[in-house]
């Protein structure tokens, strides 16, 4: 268990890219593992969803409501970024995830995911374009998923770029249960492109069976993506209902098995099935029962914190909290509860450049917050 203890400082901490932040107080944690502190790195996000890092130390978070931003070295924020994609900001959509060319040095490109309108209604939709100052250019939309249609939940959706070069994204199933398991649709599937938007020769489907950009199915909502270092595989982890949020590690082809099998309920705790299992559909790597209701991952492969060297990080939304998970090969084998104290419900999590990890919180006037060691 957790066991925690508060110092407060105040003064100027380093960020380790280079710059420094004052940071009003700093948290001394001492876990299972590692003592560290908790840096406020900037504050008053508006609904921050996701964070990515530049080679010139800025980072770029999204702002729901359909706002791009730089967070600059000294934690304040840049006005808005120019020529973001137009997104429908209503219920769990808006702008989503983003995300780095590996390329990025060369050919400036970044990645956005978001709820695009079309059609008299919405998708999760994948777009990119050049960073030039402080405005994208040449913004194309390389992935909308079908249908659109009128629901403002269960969007996904983050980006992984594989070993491999080609691009994966986790979708939801925008309420439409039944669906994730239909081949004639994207609800409920992970897909995988090549960095232009092209469909890969090697996809699963190609030739038949589900539309050729689909990945995997039979998802729920996947709000969590990210590439094991050790392993190149791409994980990701869902929201259940009532309990059975997930982690699973997504396989060409495969069928994840929801809403036909699940370790979940309805939120009124009438069953959904009584099947957890079936021929044929994933078991996950692990499930939580009741739901922490996680959103964003990262796999720490780190030196600031050895002790914590291919642990995987998901933040979480119910319960407010960081879970570390310890894994042994493709099992978990311990967990850990970190910042609840904070009561902060947790978006993203990201390992830095520097080593340490990057901590957003969710809603109105949220925070980036960094995870730094703190010694013995």
């Amino acid at each position: 268990m957790l066991k925690a203890f508060t110092a407060l400082v105040a003064g100027l901490f380093t960020v380790g890219i280079g710059a420094c932040v004052l940071a009003l107080a700093a948290e001394i944690i001492r876990s299972e593992q590692a003592v560290f502190q908790i840096v406020t790195v900037a504050r008053g996000l508006d609904r921050p969803w996701a964070l990515a890092f530049l080679p010139d130390g800025r980072m770029l978070v999204t702002e729901r409501p359909g706002t791009l931003r730089f967070i600059r070295e000294d934690g304040t924020l840049s006005p808005p970024i120019e020529g973001v994609p137009q997104v429908v900001a209503a219920g769990q959509g808006g702008l989503l995830d983003v995300a780095v060319h590996p390329g990025f040095s060369d050919n400036k490109l970044i990645y956005l995911t978001y709820s695009g309108p079309g059609d008299g209604g919405v998708s999760t939709e994948l777009a990119r374009g050049r960073l030039v100052g402080n405005r994208l250019e040449g913004v194309e939309v390389l992935f909308s998923a079908v249908p659109k249609i009128a629901s403002a939940k269960h969007f996904g959706s983050r980006i992984a770029f594989a070993p491999d070069g080609r691009v994966h994204v986790s979708l939801g199933d925008r309420g439409w249960r039944e669906e994730a398991q239909n081949a004639a649709n994207h609800l409920g599937a992970s897909i995988r492109l090549n960095d232009d938007g092209s469909i890969p020769d090697d996809n699963p489907f190609v030739g038949g069976g589900h539309l050729a950009q689909t990945f995997t199915f039979g998802h729920r909502n996947m709000q969590g993506l990210a590439v094991r270092p050790s392993t190149g595989e791409i994980w990701a982890h869902e929201h259940g209902p009532r309990g059975g949020d997930e982690v699973n590690i997504l396989q060409a082809g495969a069928n994840y098995g929801w809403p036909v099998i699940t370790y979940g309920t309805e939120y009124s705790g009438a069953i959904i099935t009584e099947e957890t299992h079936r021929q044929g559909m994933k078991q996950p790597v692990l499930y939580w029962v009741p739901s922490i209701a996680p959103s964003g991952m990262a796999f720490y492969d780190g030196d600031a914190f050895p002790e914590w060297k291919g642990d995987l990080f998901v933040g979480a939304l119910a319960g407010a909290h960081l879970r570390r998970i310890e894994l042994d090969g493709a099992r978990a084998a311990g967990e850990e509860v970190l910042l609840s104290d904070l009561g902060e419900r947790i978006r993203d999590v990201r390992q830095g450049p520097d080593g340490y990890l990057y901590v957003l919180t969710d809603g109105d006037g949220a925070s980036l917050l960094r995870l730094e060691p703190a010694g013995g």
